[in-house]
């Protein structure tokens, strides 16, 4: 793979079920279902060669069709479940547009839980991507809380040990700074992605870093209703 831009098929997975958050894909955020915020960003990265959505939902297939986003198909009820994996449903995409004729260099997977991530994030991980000839790209946010203050606790619940004698008497401000995966991006070589089988490639995978406030992940109420207040104030 060369630094030239490559063939980008992005996929945008939006199953009907959802456990802790009811039909979250439509639920109306700030004005528009959720899915859709993710669906307009993509669209507008002008570096996609194909924005697909892969779901079983027909209201958001009806969604991905109004906005004039590809929806080739209904997704299998097998790779539907709550147990299916990511890993699944992207290569199940993939094949599907192989068979049509249509095949690409790199996959982005792009979930719906991410409505703050703005297209020109899109457009400088695909950026990155090229500046690096990197096989993969993926999104982090820095961590709240530093994870060094963290620990598992035994059945007693007592906190002996909790945190090293390393850093009992530092402050946070002095310990390292920790990233976490924020879920919003997550760009690879689609040859990587089989031989791995996994979006977290060892070799020539990068961070693309996003602020706190534009990597919520709506994963229940109180993450849809922050989720909200942060779009509506970036509209004002």
């Amino acid at each position: 793979m060369t630094n030239q831009t490559p063939n980008i098929l992005a996929i945008i997975p939006a199953r009907a079920g959802s456990k802790r958050l009811t039909g979250k894909n439509t639920k109306i955020l700030a004005g528009k279902p959720l899915v859709q915020w993710t669906i307009e960003a993509a669209m507008a990265c002008p570096l996609i060669n194909k924005v697909l959505v892969s779901t079983d939902d027909p209201q958001v297939l009806g969604i991905a069709k109004g906005l004039s986003c590809a929806a080739p198909f209904t997704r299998p009820s097998h790779l539907a479940m709550d147990e299916s994996s990511s890993i699944d449903v992207v290569k199940h995409a993939i094949e599907y547009m192989s068979s049509a004729g249509q095949n690409f260099d790199f996959v982005m997977l792009l979930q719906p839980t991410s409505p703050l991530r703005k297209h020109f994030h899109i457009t400088e991980a695909i950026q990155r991507r090229n500046e690096l000839d990197a096989n993969g790209i993926i999104s982090v946010c820095q961590c709240e809380h530093t994870p060094l203050w963290s620990n598992t606790l035994p059945h007693g619940f007592s906190m002996e040990g909790f945190v090293s004698p390393k850093i009992l008497n530092k402050r946070s401000q002095d310990l390292p700074q920790y990233y976490r995966l924020n879920g919003a991006i997550y760009l690879l070589a689609i040859k990587s992605l089989y031989q791995e089988n996994s979006f977290l490639t060892a070799s020539k995978t990068y961070a693309y870093e996003m602020s706190a406030d534009t990597s919520v992940d709506v994963d229940s109420e109180l993450d849809f209703r922050l989720a909200e207040i942060l779009l509506s104030m970036s509209q004002d």
